[in-house]
Order: structure tokens, then sequence, then C-alpha cells
């Protein structure tokens, strides 16, 4: 294995000197950022097998074009860590997810090199299409603008730089790549489109497009035979003439009776492949003939989710994303911490499913990241997969619930804001009995503003007929589910990535049907208001506040929308102060809805908000977020403290 200081990697000016490698040098430096690559996720968590896949095409990708002239947009992009090696950052690579270090996925505002910032799926053709029509426009417009900091800005943006897309299999059962391989056909335009072909998502692919490019990759010499076939056509006496005089009718109809392809080919592109995806030479020559075209291409390779480390080969769902690992026996961290949120969800779908043969579950390629794996396991006839198209999978939730099924759709906080118009006009519009399940909200730590679940309770406590619900730990999830499936409309219980606070499970699973607002310590003057979990941070101010001689009283609020009205007005006028407490934006979350409901009662009272800030919160472990936000015991305990002292205010 190769050390520091004695690699390729760190003699080479980078991504420059990819060009005059030898093939050799090539797949040493792929060798190298390999190593790198897992050396760093062993100690620092992160996305695995993805980038892992990635390597070569990077490095070939890189070999071709000028950057940052030209431009690579990254789909998802849990699959750049090779690019952020190859790319200036080595030197900061093992500072990557960690609290101040590099983000985990590309950021524009991290370096140059990333052009175009993503962390969810299925947007890099539509952002590809409008950074080509957007350069040649800017880079006239900068002209006229001379010296200007706005001219600088766009001073990159060369009219006669080329862009390439990165998009992989499991995106492209997003609708949206669809709408921008359509436009782009449409429009002509050279953009190159690099399939990432590894038939994995978290999961395995599932639905008619995974089988479609599946055909592709089982024949490749399909698209061989296509070439072969049209050039002795074209040779032959007369046949020849006429393959020129019919001309793009007769070759269509060649590639349709021959070719797979030919769904990207009547969308306009130009279709290439199956190349191998871990062949530096092969793809180098692909890509340069791809962008000579100059035309809308598509690039399909073949490549392995986890190449290099065989545990991440075999199990690839399993390494997609860890936590850490021992390296050189593949094992992943025990733990001994109460049961997830997730698997405490996934453990009750199963059973309420077993009583209830109405009860669905659907996911949107996040069976094992929602726990509905489990379900999958159990019972697959219940479990719906629909790929990485969550408005789909809200619509056939909707359906199924028309039809008198009780669909439960399990599906992070930062995804369900893709289905948020259906959210509204399919489920809640229609008052149909549809339980959302949103898993990761709150801060979710290393993954990062992409991912942070910090606006759920803000945009849909303001739908009508939507019952919005907070568990305070994973038993009362199970029993809020089992309520949810009894409700005669639409739910949502949200709930965060983390182990639960240790609380005992009761079987059979019975629904909750209240209290929802409940007080868990007496205390005098100022209260504070906690919404689900976060109300432990809630209870250890109230602990350390008792030593400066303030009593907090602390209650937990279980449903947010709408409030329990009648249980919290008493309370809050018992208490001359108010703290609330939220894992969720202040703008329009759970503290507005405590201020809404006291200006209707005409109560007044000093009121102190604890949440997210009106900002995007970055990377790093959930304790250093919390604290860089002020979401701890000791902002609770200042802001007790400000309101204490507040003399004429809390006079009782």
């Amino acid at each position: 294995m190769s050390t520091m200081g004695s690699r390729l990697i760190d003699r080479l000016s980078l991504p420059a000197d990819l060009k005059s490698l030898d093939r050799a040098s090539l797949r040493q430096v792929a060798e190298e950022v390999r190593e790198e690559i897992i050396a760093t996720i062993s100690q620092n968590g992160g996305h695995l097998g993805a980038s892992l896949g990635t390597v070569e095409l990077t490095i070939a990708v890189l070999a071709e074009l000028e950057l940052p002239k030209d431009a690579i947009v990254w789909d998802v992009g849990h699959q750049t860590y090779a690019y952020k090696l190859l790319t200036g950052r080595l030197a900061q690579f093992r500072t990557i997810r960690t609290f101040g270090g590099l983000s985990g996925f590309p950021c524009r505002g991290e370096s140059p090199y990333d052009v175009y910032g993503t962390g969810h799926s299925s947007t890099s053709v539509s952002a590809a299409v409008g950074l080509l029509l957007g350069r040649s426009a800017a880079t006239g417009r900068a002209t006229d603008r001379g010296a200007s900091p706005e001219a600088d800005a766009t001073s990159r943006l060369d009219s006669s730089g080329r862009v390439v897309a990165v998009i992989g299999d499991g995106a492209l059962t997003g609708g949206m790549a669809y709408e921008a391989l359509n436009h782009a056909g449409h429009l002509g335009i050279p953009v190159v489109v690099i399939l990432n072909d590894n038939t994995m998502s978290i999961d395995k692919n599932v639905g008619a497009i995974s089988n479609y490019l599946s055909r592709l990759r089982t024949d490749p010499a399909l698209y061989r035979l296509r070439r072969d076939l049209e050039r002795r056509l074209q040779r032959l006496p007369g046949v020849g003439d006429m393959v020129a005089m019919l001309g793009e009718q007769l070759k269509d109809s060649i590639k349709a009776a021959l070719v797979p392809g030919m769904l990207f080919e009547e969308l306009g592109f130009t279709y290439m492949g199956v190349v191998d995806g871990h062949d530096i030479a092969e793809l180098r020559a692909n890509i340069r003939r791809a962008l000579l075209m100059e035309k809308p291409v598509l690039l399909h390779c073949r490549t392995v989710k986890g190449k290099g480390y065989p545990p991440a080969e075999e199990q690839p769902g399993r390494y997609h994303g860890v936590s850490g690992m021992k390296v050189s026996t593949a094992s992943l961290p025990d733990s001994d911490r109460p049961t997830t949120y997730t698997r405490a969800f996934g453990e009750a779908m199963v059973e309420l499913a077993r009583r209830d043969d109405r009860v669905v579950g659907i996911t949107a390629a996040m069976a094992i990241g929602t726990g509905l794996d489990l379900l999958r396991e159990a019972m697959p006839e219940r479990f719906y997969d629909v790929g990485i198209a969550e408005a789909h999978a809200v619509g056939l939730a909707a359906g199924l619930a028309a039809a008198g099924k009780r669909p439960v759709v399990a599906i992070y906080s930062t995804f369900l804001q893709r289905a948020y118009d259906q959210v509204i006009v399919e489920v809640c519009l229609q008052n149909l009995p549809v339980v959302f399940a949103v898993d990761r909200a709150g801060l979710v730590g290393e993954d990062g503003p992409t991912h942070h679940g910090a606006f759920d309770l803000s945009f849909l406590r303001i739908i009508p007929n939507l019952t919005v619900l907070v568990p305070s730990d994973e038993a009362e999830l199970q029993r809020l589910l089992a309520t949810a499936l009894q409700l005669d409309g639409p739910c949502a219980i949200r709930y965060p990535r983390s182990s639960g606070r240790g609380a005992r499970f009761s079987r059979p699973i019975e629904p909750f049907w209240g209290p929802w607002v409940e007080t868990l310590r007496e205390g005098k003057r100022v209260l504070v208001l906690a919404a689900g979990p976060i109300v432990a941070t809630a209870l250890e101010a109230a602990e350390r506040s008792m030593a400066e001689g303030i009593e907090l009283s602390v209650a937990v609020v279980r449903k947010v929308h709408p409030l329990d009205e009648e249980a919290l007005r008493p309370l809050v006028e018992k208490h001359t102060a108010v703290i609330t407490l939220e894992d969720n934006a202040l703008a329009g979350g759970f503290g507005s809805a405590v201020l809404e409901a006291m200006a209707s009662w005409g109560v007044w009272r000093p009121v102190v908000r604890l949440g997210l800030p009106d900002a995007f919160v970055s990377h790093g472990a959930v304790e250093e977020l919390r604290r860089q936000v002020g979401l701890t015991p000791e902002a609770v305990c200042a802001a007790a403290r400000a309101l204490s002292s507040g003399g004429a205010l809390l006079a009782e």
C-alpha cells in the first residue's frame, strides 16, 4: 500500500497532469485514490461504494476536459470523492464531512471546480443544459461590463466550454432527468451525458428503466452490430445509393431494430455504449469521441459499485454509506445504543401490516434507509419501491388510499420536499388517509445542508386536513403510527435520524390518543414547550437551571398541527414566559404555531423561540451543529436566565 509522501498523486499538479500520464501511471493514480478514499472513510464515515465505483471514470473525464473552462455536473453528489481528491483538495481530503472541513457533496463555495452544487437525484442534466445555454449568453454580457466583480465571476464562463453531466442509473428513475433529456434533445445542444450504470441506488434498482438498461448491458454487441451493418450496407452496389437517398429514415429503422438504446436516440441523443467504466483508455477514447460530435450524446458506462474493496463490491447496499469501519476486517461499528427511530418504524410497519391487510408501504428507492426493508422481507406483496420518484410515490399512495388501502409513504424530510405539490393536491385536498413517515427530520449531521430536515414542520403544518405528529421517543413513534393508520384523513409523523431514547416498547402496539400536550416537569414562571425528541434537551436544561434557582416547567407537544389549544392555553396562562424548542427552522415552525395560537387567544407572554436559524446549516456531527445553532441545554438555560431577569415582565 502506498504511503503519503511517496505516492504519485502527491507529486502531481492535479488535475492538469492527468493528461500526460501513461496508462500504467493512470492505473497507479486510481489505486492510490481508492486507498485514500477507503482510509479516510474508515475514520470519518461517508459514501463508500458510489465513490469507489467512479474512480476511473473521474480520471478519464478530467484527462479529457479543460477545467475549469469546461464543467462537470455530478448527479446526487455522493460519487464525487475521487473528483475532490483530483481537483486540488487532496491535502484537505481527510477533513471531509467533519465540521469546518470539506463537504461530502459538490459545493460551489468550496472550489472553482465545483461549478454546481448537488445533493439530490436526477438534477444534473437540467443543470448542464442551463450551464451550456447560460455560458454563451453570460460571456457576451461580461465583455461589456469591463472589470466589474460580476465580470470576474463570469470570466470562466467561456462560450466554447464543454459541459459533461454524470448521472447514475438510479437517478434515471426520476422524472426530472427525462424532462431534461427531452429538452436537450429538442435543442440539439452539445451536452454529453455520462450514464454511470452500476445497477444500484442505495439498494438494487427497480422498475422498467432498470430492466431496460440491463438489456443494454447484457448485450453491448448490439451497438457494434448496428455500426457495422450501416457501413456494410453503404458499400453494397445499389444498396449504398439507397442508404444515402433514404438517409436518416433508414438509419433510424436499423437502430430501432437492433439497438435498445433507441429510447435515448428518440429523445435526440446519440447513444454510445456499453463502455467498461473501469478501463481508463477506453473511457477516454469514447469521451473524446462524444465531445467531438458537437450534439447531445449519452455515453453508457458499466461500473461496479464499491470497486476495489471486495466487501463493498459484494454488499454494495451495506457499504453505500458507513459511519466508519475497520479496513482490514471490513467490520462496521457495532452499537449497543437504543433502537433507532428508523428501525422502530420498520418493525412497527410489519406488526401493523399483519394486523390490517389494508396497510401497504411505499418507498422511493430507500427501503433500507427508511426501514421498509423489514416489510419487504416479511410481506413483499405489501411493499412498493417506485425508484427515485418521490412525486409518483405520493401520487401512487393517493390512488391506493382512494381504493381503500392504508398506504404509508416512508420518505426522508428533504426528499419529501420534491413531492410537495402531490402532498397538497393529491392527498390533502382530497382528504385521503395517507400516512407520511418523515424520516431524517431535523439535523442529520455529516450529510449537511442538502439533507438536514430543517423545513418539514414549517411546510407541513400549513396544509389543511393534515395532522402533524411528533413523537418524543421511539416507542411513541410506533404508537403514533398505529394512531395515524386509524385516522380518516392524511397524517405526517416526523422523527430524527438517530438512536432512540431507550424507551420501553409496548406489545401489541396500541394507538396513542393523548395527551398531545403533557407536562413532564413542574416549575415556576418559565415554561419550556418542546416538540418531539428534543424535549430531552429541555429536561437537561431544567436540571441545570435548578442550580441557579430557576425552576423550569417542561412540557412536550406531540401534535403540532392542529395544536391542542384546549390543553396548551391554560398551561401558557399559568406561566409568565415561554420558551419553545424545536429541531426545525424557526420561520413558520412550531414556535410560530404557538405564537399564532397566543395571538388568537389574546394572551401575551414574552416568548423566546429556539430552533434552526434562517440560514443553511453546515455539515458536521449533530452535537457540534447544535452548539453552532444554539440548540443545547446551555442555550435553554441562557434564555430562561434572560427571561427570569425580566423583572416586571415576570411579576406574578
